[in-house]
């Protein structure tokens, strides 16, 4: 069955806290969940990614995107190939592992992260099939926020689909996946949509020059934000930048 004629999305019943969907992409079902303001709406739309490990459904990125739905944004949040209900820890920490500042990585692990991107970019652009034609989603105020590997894999998604209309990248870097999938090599084609980029001074996880390449990479218009934490700990100020970043953006 080719994707076209697979079928596009299955709504299930009501979450706690949101809408549960689920959507095909090369014959994989990508669970998500959508989150609504109170109202009729129309409500612009915030793609939200979670990092390594994490999952659509971690209470983290409830603390996360909570506020932001409170404040008039509806939210969207899909677990990556290998996370979540599609989690297989074995094969994810492979994957990983091709995440590497010293570029050492087996071929076994270079094939799979390419595998995970194209999914991973497959899998987001479905979902906003899906979401889109929506009676309370406004599909002309449409943005992206990333985390940790949700920016990493986020960059080559927002790039390739110009439906996004504002991208907000938090603790990502460039130089750390291979090539042709590593950011570096896609972040150029954002712009001329804005893009806010927030990172740690201690991050432990993403070097700081990584992050500096990644901001250098991208075109016009940009903004950079530093805050004093490591990998885990971003604040709450950091995440309110963000907010105000999105907010602007959709003209909420």
């Amino acid at each position: 069955m080719s994707e076209a004629e697979e079928p596009l999305c299955t709504w299930t019943e009501p979450c706690e806290g949101g809408l549960r969907f689920e959507v095909t992409h090369r014959g994989d079902w990508v669970p998500g969940r959508l989150f609504l303001p109170s109202g009729s709406g129309p409500f612009p739309l915030v793609l939200v990614q979670h990092g390594a490990g994490s999952s659509k459904d971690d209470p983290v990125m409830d603390t996360v995107t909570a506020p932001w739905v409170r404040g008039g944004a509806a939210v969207a949040r899909i677990d990556f190939p290998l996370h979540g209900e599609r989690s297989d820890p074995k094969l994810s920490a492979r994957v990983l592992g091709a995440l590497a500042a010293d570029g050492k990585r087996t071929a076994l692990e270079e094939g799979l992260w390419g595998d995970l991107t194209r999914q991973a970019t497959g899998d987001l652009s479905r979902s906003l099939d899906a979401l889109l034609p929506l009676p309370k989603i406004d599909a002309n105020r449409v943005a992206y926020a990333g985390f940790s590997l949700g920016a990493i894999l986020g960059t080559p998604f927002c790039a390739s689909d110009k439906r996004i209309g504002a991208v907000a990248l938090a603790l990502g870097g460039g130089g750390l996946a291979p090539a042709p999938h590593d950011p570096l090599h896609s972040i150029g084609d954002i712009a001329p949509r804005p893009i806010l980029f927030v990172n740690a001074l201690r991050d432990e996880r993403i070097p700081k020059d990584r992050a500096e390449a990644l901001h250098a990479a991208a075109g016009a218009p940009k903004q950079v934000e530093w805050f004093d934490c490591g990998h885990s700990e971003l604040p709450g100020a950091a995440l309110k930048r963000m907010w105000v970043f999105l907010r602007a953006a959709l003209e909420l």
